[in-house]
């Protein structure tokens, strides 16, 4: 794929102090492999403090989606400006290190220093004070020093939250955040990462198969499928004809006790994303900004 003016890291993209300036614009952008096109023609901007939604189908770009705001994949055409100041919290997958030697505050430091052991004197009162304000930032001072594999999915989950609060962003990317938990702990993470918005101003970009436990919070939602996509309100995407012009096919969209319920396309979300070649080798991850 061409590299078209993907300027994270440019003078001209906003940054953490620029409170009222988009933290990411995507300009007629269009992003392929070979000759299947994941979208075209793409204009979205993203505002300081907005919560936006990612959905689709897998295989139809979400995480490819999120893997150009961190710069590692670049775009066929068009244009992305996006800050420099980005959080991101990856889908949930094993540590490569022991799970009982492993601490809570350990998996969090890997937001400071990445994956290194080792930083030296000079570097660890830094490192302690970052992990210390992201730990209670999240809650999660209580078990911080417990080993990760004793802690419940939910828990693990806040210090991934933590993670990417060390880096103080102004753009946090979340990558399926929800799976694997349960109804409760979905919303306490959810309600976790709203609760860092509100307070910080923080734009949120949240890729989920679900609508449901995002649904209160989301600004804005992106839909991704079959090449295509829609921009806009819960409210103007989620409906039945704007889902079944996109899947060219009859899709429901029933409102069931005020939350949103799609039928007829249960089966495309179970595929394989074979367009994405990190997707077919497990053991590479995408990387922290």
């Amino acid at each position: 794929m061409a590299h078209t003016d993907h300027m994270p890291h440019s003078a001209g993209a906003p940054s953490a102090g620029d409170a009222g300036r988009p933290v990411a614009t995507f300009s007629h952008a269009r992003l392929a492999f070979g000759s299947r096109v994941l979208w075209d023609d793409l204009d979205l901007t993203i505002s300081p403090g907005e919560f936006i939604a990612v959905l689709g189908p897998n295989g139809s770009g979400k995480t490819s989606f999120l893997r150009c705001l961190l710069g590692q994949y670049h775009l066929d055409a068009g244009h992305l400006d996006v800050t420099h100041a980005i959080g991101y919290i990856p889908q949930q997958h094993a540590e490569d290190a022991d799970p009982m030697a492993l601490r809570g505050r350990d998996l969090v430091g890997f937001g400071v220093d990445g994956s290194r052991w080792g930083i030296g004197l000079r570097g660890r009162s830094r490192r302690k004070r970052l992990v210390d304000a992201a730990l209670a930032e999240v809650g999660a001072t209580a078990y911080a020093d417990a080993p990760l594999g004793l802690l419940s999915g939910g828990e693990q989950q806040r210090l991934r939250v933590a993670q990417a609060l060390t880096t103080d962003p102004s753009l946090l990317l979340c990558d399926e955040p929800l799976a694997s938990l349960d109804l409760t702990n979905q919303r306490l993470v959810v309600e976790l990462i709203d609760e860092r918005r509100r307070r910080a101003n923080t734009a949120v970009v949240f890729v989920t198969h679900e609508i449901n436990p995002v649904l209160p919070f989301v600004d804005k939602v992106l839909y991704l499928v079959g090449g295509q996509f829609r921009i806009g309100t819960p409210d103007e995407v989620m409906t039945t004809a704007t889902l079944s012009e996109l899947y060219g096919s009859e899709i429901e969209v029933v409102r069931v006790n005020g939350r949103l319920v799609v039928i007829g396309c249960e089966d495309a979300h179970h595929c394989v994303d074979e367009t994405d070649p990190l997707a077919t080798h497990p053991g590479v991850e995408a990387g922290h900004a």
